[in-house]
């Protein structure tokens, strides 16, 4: 509850936030070491579920097996295919406010989709309301996202929903709407969110140079995005999905209508949010809110289903117009996942090897601290062990409490820059890396130097 509280009085106010925090953190090192393996099998486990739940809504039908890899190479590529995967995923930090909202918002439709009875539908909505307050506190971006898409599945809710459903629709929109603005009131009410908005200026957000900086930063993020050949994976995904999917009689369904509407108005929503969350994210980040890619996956999540959806209506075209190509047309959708696949693994391969420097370095340093520290010491030479763009504790003079969490996690009075250039660590996985930024601009990589397991 201490951590919870300062995260709420003094930090940026997200108390689902601290809440997540507080659950690794209890377990010190441990707690940082397991929060990526736990969380993906959490998020995996969702999503099937989104998936399985979708698929029986719709009266589809796939081979078993099908729905568990889809899920989990749609996974694969959210975590694990970004320009920095330390910082998406592995860093707990940032996977808790970025990585797990997504999902969670996604997942949070999943009794809408069991609903049938009366009281099944007030206990979604109810659902929908409580995960909304629980985003409100978690993820300001993923709010953002979430309320551009509900309100575009009211705005369009005659065109995309049976008549008899509109009125379920619209009261789990509106009760899902209702617990982010509820969460979001919470947040941007506390001492913690008051404190960071003032201390990033956050005011200047509205000014045109933020504004039209955003617009420009946001370009960039977008080039890389497409430019990121590994989310191909999406649209095979789905065309895997859309050449195997039968009906209950096991005819193959017909191309639904709304698809087109449905793709091209979710599109736009999903650009538009991720334009909104940029311009959010500037002030705090500057023009490195191109690079920090951690910040780009409460849009992209749902933009990498959307692939999937483009995928399944091209996978339901060619197998209408081949039928007796099913086989050819599913081997050739999923060769393409398992080359994806195998490529991830070998960058996890190379991850693995720079995790282990970077453990090894942490672990000689953290023994001789902790006996300086037991022997009397009250200042300590701390050397920071640079890794995958990470800021280490003397990274800016502005930023002064990295260094003081770094003491407080000693016990003693400060520590110091142990090394004779700023900046240099005493160990380094991979290429010495470019700077603060989280990735440089005049390169594009699949998995730079790696995770920091031990912060």
């Amino acid at each position: 509850m201490a951590l919870v509280d300062q995260f709420y009085s003094t930090g940026n106010g997200r108390i689902a936030n601290g809440v997540l925090v507080a659950s690794y953190a209890t377990f010190g090192v441990a707690g940082q070491q397991w929060y990526a393996g736990i969380s993906a099998a959490v998020m995996l486990v969702l999503l099937w579920a989104w998936a399985a739940k979708l698929l029986r809504r719709t009266g589809w039908r796939l081979p078993r097996g099908v729905p568990l890899f889809s899920s989990a190479t749609v996974l694969a590529l959210f975590c694990f295919a970004s320009t920095n995967t330390y910082k998406t995923f592995f860093w707990p930090a940032s996977s808790v406010s970025h990585t797990f909202p997504p999902v969670l918002a996604v997942a949070a439709t999943i009794p809408a989709l069991l609903a049938t009875s009366r009281r099944g539908k007030a206990l979604a909505a109810l659902f929908a309301c409580a995960v909304g307050a629980v985003l409100g506190t978690l993820s300001e971006e993923t709010s953002v996202v979430a309320l551009v898409l509900l309100t575009l599945a009211l705005l369009l809710d005659r065109r995309l929903f049976p008549a008899g459903q509109l009125a379920f629709v619209r009261t789990w929109c509106a009760a899902a709407g209702a617990g982010i603005l509820i969460g979001t009131a919470v947040l941007l009410t506390s001492p913690g969110s008051r404190n960071r908005r003032a201390r990033h200026h956050a005011d200047s957000m509205f000014t045109p140079e933020s504004v039209f900086a955003s617009l420009r930063e946001y370009t960039q993020v977008l080039h890389t995005l497409m430019m990121t050949w590994q989310y191909i994976g999406a649209i095979a995904v789905g065309m895997l999905i859309g050449v195997l999917a039968r009906r209950a009689d096991g005819g193959v369904p017909r191309p639904d209508r709304r698809a087109p509407l449905l793709l091209g108005s979710g599109a736009a929503a999903l650009l538009f949010s991720g334009y909104v969350c940029t311009v959010i994210a500037y002030p705090a980040f500057g023009p490195s809110v191109a690079t920090a890619n951690r910040l780009w996956n409460d849009y992209l999540f749902p933009l990498l289903l959307l692939l999937v959806g483009a995928g399944g209506l091209l996978g339901n075209l060619a197998v209408r117009h081949h039928r007796r190509g099913a086989i050819p047309v599913a081997a050739a959708a999923a060769i393409p996942c398992v080359c994806i696949a195998a490529v991830l693994a070998v960058s996890l391969h190379d991850l693995e090897s720079d995790m282990r420097v970077r453990a090894r370095a942490w672990d000689s340093q953290d023994r001789l601290l902790r006996e300086r520290a037991a022997a009397g010491a009250t200042v300590l030479p701390y050397k920071p062990i640079v890794i995958s763009s990470m800021l280490e504790p003397f990274s800016s003079d502005k930023r002064p409490w990295p260094a003081s969490c770094v003491a407080h996690y000693y016990q003693v009075e400060k520590v110091t820059d142990g090394t004779e250039h700023r900046g240099r660590g005493v160990a380094r996985a991979g290429p010495p890396q470019p700077g603060p930024q989280e990735a440089p601009r005049h390169r594009h990589r699949t998995n730079p130097p790696a995770t920091d397991l031990k912060r």
